[in-house]
């Protein structure tokens, strides 16, 4: 299973914003995040948080194009957004893949960039919009219903001309969910799995891992680790994380026992 690092280049980001809002910053964290294992840097200029206030596109693009140049050739980059505008210009600095949390439904240009980049891009459910995605969300079947909101927004970035074979699909834990739907689109990662797609989760610090034991984002290193295990036993093909050691290091331990 790979790893995604992240590389927030914002002031407000949930867990770590502030911290690397500095370009040069940045750009020392992701090739951090490279040393420790990560396979991809996922480099985003706008906080998705739940609440999070919309951020314009010159400003997404003066916060996340000269942290692309200084990665480009460290790992292979993701850029983490919902505007094509943002996403044309990171491709032409060195993204190879588009992360966008709107599953292409945010920008009606985005399908059309990705396709003629031939970028790989990563198509995630999330409930509304930051701003409201936690207000009251609510599922008669979760997984059913996730599943068929990312199978139809599959069809229609194939529709678009985004080759299937570069399609990843993400549940989006955090996003527009409760504390037992996420645990169950965890425990459900093997559904999503058996559509043939590669699947991407991204567990790390949430919320949902304090609402278990009670922890702050800071002291959720174990609940996120324990998260990426469950889904790679599960058929994951990649975990976006902040801490990218300590989970490198669990799953190559994994994979070694695994092996045994």
């Amino acid at each position: 299973m790979k790893v995604m690092g992240i590389v927030n280049v914002t002031p407000d980001s949930f867990s770590d914003g502030g911290l690397y809002f500095d370009a040069d910053r940045a750009i020392e964290h992701g090739r951090a995040l490279a040393a420790a294992g990560a396979d991809l840097l996922d480099i985003g200029g706008e906080s998705t948080r739940p609440g999070a206030e919309p951020v314009d596109a010159g400003e997404e693009l003066n916060r996340v194009i000269p942290v692309i140049e200084g990665l480009a050739g460290v790992a292979p980059i993701s850029i983490d957004t919902g505007k094509a505008e943002v996403a044309a210009a990171a491709i032409c600095a060195g993204a190879s893949m588009v992360n966008d949390v709107t599953a292409l439904n945010g920008d009606p240009e985005m399908a059309s960039v990705c396709a003629e980049n031939g970028v790989e891009v990563v198509l995630m459910h999330m409930l509304g919009e930051p701003r409201t995605m936690q207000d009251d969300p609510r599922y008669d079947d979760v997984v059913a219903e996730v599943g068929d909101f990312l199978l139809a927004r599959v069809e229609a970035a194939a529709s678009a001309g985004i080759s299937r074979e570069r399609i990843w699909i993400d549940p989006g834990i955090g996003f527009g969910k409760t504390v037992e739907h996420n645990l169950e689109l965890l425990r459900g990662t093997g559904r999503f799995v058996a559509t043939g797609l590669p699947v991407l989760v991204g567990p790390s610090r949430k919320a949902f891992i304090g609402r278990v034991d009670g922890s702050v984002e800071a002291d959720r290193v174990g609940g996120t680790i324990a998260a990426c295990l469950a889904v790679a036993d599960r058929g994951a093909a990649m975990v976006r994380v902040h801490d990218v050691a300590p989970v490198v290091q669990a799953i190559r331990v994994r994979d070694r026992i695994a092996r045994a």
